[in-house]
């Protein structure tokens, strides 16, 4: 989609770039200066040179250039042309949204490979790893995930942030990531139920008894929240292009689950759940 992108160059718009698409100019390659372009004469040199940088750029794996240019809501059409460059990203921790709270894990996960990042473990082994990659997707990491990480570990992420959460309210998907991945028709299993308050208890009962189960399923459900990032990135695209002249032959296939490397418990998710429906002791209101 990226090389039918025509709104990243200044002076194009939504409506101006459906005008180029029906007239016949779908792709960068059908834009030259031997062709009339549908567009003002004082435009044309600029917005063939600004095509020129774009070919420049995607040869040259910049994903930068074109997400400086473009409206957050339009940033699915970098997928799949930079798919390689993209990590999924999550965090828990101790508490829900506190900056006071501290990161207990992150978990990335690239499309093909898994990893999970602890506190007291590996934590800080997750910068080495995450510079490998250029762009960033999240659901709500603009207001939570990153900033939260940037306190955590003193540093800014250079790397293109595509949030989820605009791209599939732009869609009419809302009520955040559990939500929107319900509509979808996301099943996440044993883990249904489990929220980012669960996940709080969860480490919680890790820190206290150190429960090996109850850590297991904790990144267990962080890992389910990056893998199914990339799933909903995959259908927010689809359904985007279904909206283009180019659904035909842009729609993609869902991606396949990896093999996530830890387990829920189902008696740890039971015993958590039954502490938190106790009922109010008689007289408390």
């Amino acid at each position: 989609m990226l090389r039918n992108t025509f709104c990243h160059i200044p002076g194009i718009g939504p409506k101006r770039e459906r005008r180029l698409w029906s007239s016949g100019f779908r792709f960068w390659e059908d834009c030259s200066r031997a062709l009339p372009l549908p567009l003002p004469a004082e435009a044309v040199d600029r917005f063939l040179e600004h095509l020129d940088a774009s070919r420049a750029h995607l040869e040259g794996n910049d994903p930068g250039f074109f997400a400086r240019s473009m409206p957050q809501v339009l940033q699915w059409r970098l997928f799949p042309e930079f798919r390689h460059e993209i990590a999924y990203l999550d965090i828990e921790t101790t508490g829900l949204g506190g900056w006071e709270s501290s990161v207990t894990t992150i978990a990335l996960y690239d499309g093909t490979s898994v990893h999970c990042y602890v506190q007291g473990q590996n934590l800080q082994d997750f910068l080495d790893d995450v510079d490998r990659y250029k762009i960033l997707v999240t659901y709500n990491g603009k207001c939570f995930d990153l900033p939260f990480l940037q306190r955590c570990f003193g540093i800014r992420f250079p790397q293109v942030h595509v949030d989820l959460r605009y791209v599939l309210r732009s869609l009419g998907f809302g009520g955040g990531l559990k939500g929107c991945e319900r509509q979808l028709g996301i099943d996440r299993g044993d883990l249904d139920g489990v929220d980012g308050y669960f996940a709080v208890l969860l480490w919680e009962e890790y820190a206290r008894r150190a429960d090996s189960k109850a850590l297991e399923t904790l990144l267990a459900y962080n890992i389910q929240d990056v893998v199914n990032l990339e799933t909903l990135l995959v259908m927010a695209y689809n359904l985007n292009a279904q909206e283009t002249p180019f659904a035909e032959s842009h729609l993609l296939p869902l991606p396949l689950q990896p093999e996530i490397p830890y387990q829920p418990d189902r008696e740890t998710i039971e015993r958590i759940k039954a502490r938190l429906y106790l009922p109010y002791p008689q007289g408390f209101h």
